[in-house]
């Protein structure tokens, strides 16, 4: 079976990079932009930077801004009603996670409106057309959602999110600006970098990584090693350093998959509404810990790219604590708690049971069973 890689058609980097918005509209010419923002963005005048430039060139759109920070079923069908009813072509998701996978969902339901329940979207769906053209602009420097073909919605009255998995959905052009992210608060520059972390190591590690997500996920985690302080600092250059790793990773965990740490993170957001990132922080160090003897030699290159010296000279069990040490210390040093108090003994069995089917958990390197994952649940009370 062959090994895949799907990217963005077209993406663009650095300061200023948003200034390739309006071009890549005029030569699609699509005529009304539909804006998907959450409504903190738009209070901040975050997005506002990029309508202003849809203003200044006389390009119409409107914007849709009902979207929860774990975006929902009613989030999406609401959203593709205010598509349909302002005739929009195309679709610009400024925002982080939630903005764009909200955009994702409601793009492949214009296209594919068999799909309008969008629990249908759970897992590999087979749409058939490609979303409706997106240009995506990240204010996060975490989920890479801009590249990933990748989205995650929440099941309300279930109390579970699903994962959605369509090489259909994927932006047709990224725009990482840098400056775009420069309002993130502390404890949400810490989140999503270390999400953007968690991308890195389970992409690396998962069953499916092959040399070329290799070799995306060992530069993502040193870029990450050597910017994420500084980012939650907000020094301009650590902003740039985590705006082109958390992309990197992106472009690799998007076609291999991850694991155990994000089948669980989801499990908790679902129930309690943590932070994706602050959960997948959490339990970084205990899954690592878990899959600690069956990644091979994989922990010694983490250790490495984190920036520990002398693992050539290491034993195996040295070098596989010395990643982990490595990943507990960044999660400490950015401020990440090491509990949540919301966990109750009495929910742990069904936490395990939706970990244990969340789409991601068939990537980790190492089965697991339900008693061991309410276990790790259990560490973070």
């Amino acid at each position: 079976m062959a090994d895949r890689i799907v990217l963005n058609n077209v993406s663009y980097h650095g300061s200023g990079a948003i200034k390739e918005i309006v071009p890549e509209i005029q030569r699609g010419g699509y005529k009304h932009i539909f804006v998907t923002s959450d409504p903190d963005l738009i209070k901040f005048g975050v997005t506002s930077k990029v309508t202003d430039l849809l203003d200044e060139a006389g390009i119409a759109y409107t914007v849709y801004s009902g979207i929860k920070p774990n975006p929902t079923i009613q989030n999406v069908q609401d959203g593709v009603a205010a598509f349909k009813a302002c005739g929009a072509d195309a679709i610009v998701a400024i925002g982080g996670g939630s903005s764009m996978d909200t955009a994702k969902a409601i793009g492949v339901i214009i296209t594919n409106p068999e799909f309008e329940d969008v629990r249908s979207l759970e897992g590999v769906a087979p749409t058939k057309n490609h979303a409706v053209p997106t240009i995506a602009v990240p204010t996060t420097a975490g989920t890479a959602a801009e590249v990933t073909i990748n989205y995650v919605i929440t099941d309300v009255e279930k109390q579970r999110k699903f994962v959605c998995v369509d090489t259909n959905d994927i932006p047709a052009i990224a725009v990482i600006d840098p400056d775009m992210m420069s309002s993130m608060p502390k404890g949400l520059t810490a989140a999503t970098g270390m999400d953007a972390l968690t991308h890195a190591i389970e992409g690396y590690t998962t069953r499916a990584a092959w040399e070329l997500t290799d070799m995306f996920h060992l530069e993502a985690i040193k870029l990450i090693s050597q910017n994420l302080r500084a980012a939650v600092a907000n020094d301009p250059e650590g902003r740039k350093g985590m705006a082109l790793a958390q992309y990197i990773a992106g472009m690799g965990f998007s076609n291999v998959g991850l694991g155990i740490d994000h089948a669980m993170a989801h499990t908790l957001s679902a129930h309690y509404d943590t932070p994706h990132g602050v959960a997948c922080a959490m339990f970084l160090p205990l899954t690592m810990e878990f899959n600690r003897d069956c990644c091979g030699e994989r922990y010694r290159e983490i250790a490495r790219a984190m920036g520990v010296e002398g693992v050539d000279a290491m034993s195996a069990e040295e070098y596989k604590q010395a990643a982990i040490d490595a990943v507990r210390k960044l999660s400490e040093d950015v401020g990440i708690p090491a509990k949540n108090e919301k966990i109750k003994e009495e929910d742990l069995e069904i936490l395990a049971k939706d970990a244990l089917a969340d789409a991601c958990y068939p990537g980790n390197p190492r089965e697991a069973t339900l008693e061991q994952v309410i276990g790790m649940f259990r560490q973070l009370m």
